[in-house]
């Protein structure tokens, strides 16, 4: 790979890792390489092996889907949901989520979870 597409390869995942320290309140990376999207209700993922912006994407899908659809609380759900859909720029339901976490949920499916995002996230690519 040369160094301008390694280079806009990392600005790329900075970009969009600072941009969801920021619309997630009280998100923090810690010293275990993990970003805590949401302290209070523990929800988070390991940064190790990401390295492009569709990776962090995936982590996202993967780790944020369960407690979005059925882990946090009513309180909880729709502020999560909210952050994520402005970090995304996506409008997904909770009713999408639970779709989501179904077919992509705990990196079950990272060839489907690809092909999600680059579709600009059509829901269609998951019906069974």
């Amino acid at each position: 790979m040369n160094e301008t597409k390694q280079l806009n390869q990392d600005t790329a995942l900075m970009n969009i890792i600072n941009h969801a320290l920021h619309v997630f309140p009280k998100s923090f990376i810690n010293n275990n390489n993990e970003i805590i999207l949401e302290p209070r209700n523990n929800v988070y993922f390991r940064l190790d092996e990401v390295n492009t912006e569709l990776e962090f994407k995936c982590k996202m899908f993967a780790w944020l889907s369960r407690p979005i659809a059925k882990g946090l609380n009513k309180y909880w759900s729709p502020r999560v949901l909210g952050s994520f859909n402005q970090l995304l720029g996506t409008n997904f339901t909770k009713d999408d989520m639970y779709e989501i976490y179904d077919r992509l949920g705990n990196d079950i499916n990272r060839k489907l979870t690809i092909q999600f995002i680059e579709s600009n996230y059509d829901m269609s690519l998951l019906e069974r």
